[in-house]
């Protein structure tokens, strides 16, 4: 069954990293179900394999592999089993990345350069990696960004940077590779994905209610921009960082 009736990734191959859970785990199911092999990525090797196994139980076709995105032998890795599985690589979902809250003048040099390294860092080696094949099908990256790279909230000034970062990397691959490859990010509001389990509720109403769609958004919202991104739907789009936000940063925060 595929997702609101589309089928625009049949025949194709996609690698994920990040995908053992939140907004991975969801652009897998969300490209799987529109037709495309699936190679799950994650450190965490058995969430990898438990939504690989999900996807499969759903008739899609899934592989999984554990990989640290901040691995460039790892990336090398999931490249070579893709390209054994199916022979192609179509898209790729560059999604790791963590923050860690600190002022500038909180933070050690080894939390400044670990953030940068995983939500930064990642992105080029997974690029590096995944160019040979992607040039080959003519193909897609999407990346996952922030809001934090368009706005400021005090206390995240590695993250900001890691991600402010990504976004003009888009501009400068979207350049670099031109009609090969299409290099596309998305800009992700606050989204309910595991690391809002401690939130009180009190909290999440007062973001919701800063946010002029009237809620939080879902991994689900941010898996059906990646597939649209990712899809021949956006073959005229390169080189754009994409806010699914619902409408958070056009608002004011006073």
């Amino acid at each position: 069954m595929t997702a609101a009736g589309l089928a625009r990734f049949t025949g194709r191959t996609a690698l994920l990293s990040a995908a053992a859970s939140g907004i991975g785990e969801a652009a897998a199911h969300r490209l799987a179900a529109e037709g495309a092999s699936v190679l799950v990525t994650d450190i965490d090797g058995k969430g990898a394999h438990r939504v690989a196994e999900e996807i499969r139980a759903a008739g899609g076709e899934a592989r999984d592999l554990q990989l640290d995105a901040t691995s460039p032998a790892d990336w090398a890795a999931a490249v070579a089993e893709a390209e054994s599985w199916t022979g192609r690589l179509d898209v790729a979902h560059l999604n790791a990345g963590r923050n860690f809250p600190g002022a500038a003048h909180e933070l050690d040099d080894d939390s400044w350069h670990y953030q940068l390294r995983l939500s930064l860092d990642s992105v080029f080696f997974g690029v590096r990696a995944t160019v040979p094949l992607l040039r080959a099908a003519r193909g897609a990256v999407v990346i996952t960004s922030s809001v934090h790279a368009a706005i400021g909230f005090k206390g995240y000034p590695a993250y900001a940077a890691a991600k402010g970062g990504i976004d003009a990397l888009v501009r400068q691959l979207a350049v670099e590779y031109g009609g090969e490859i299409r290099f596309n990010a998305v800009l992700p509001g606050s989204v309910l994905t595991a690391l809002w389990a401690d939130t009180p509720p009190e909290a999440k109403a007062r973001i919701s209610a800063r946010t002029p769609v009237g809620r939080l958004g879902e991994p689900e919202d941010i898996a059906a921009a990646v597939a649209f991104l990712a899809s021949d739907d956006a073959s005229f789009i390169t080189g754009q960082n994409l806010l699914v936000d619902g409408g958070r940063s056009i608002t004011s925060h006073e």
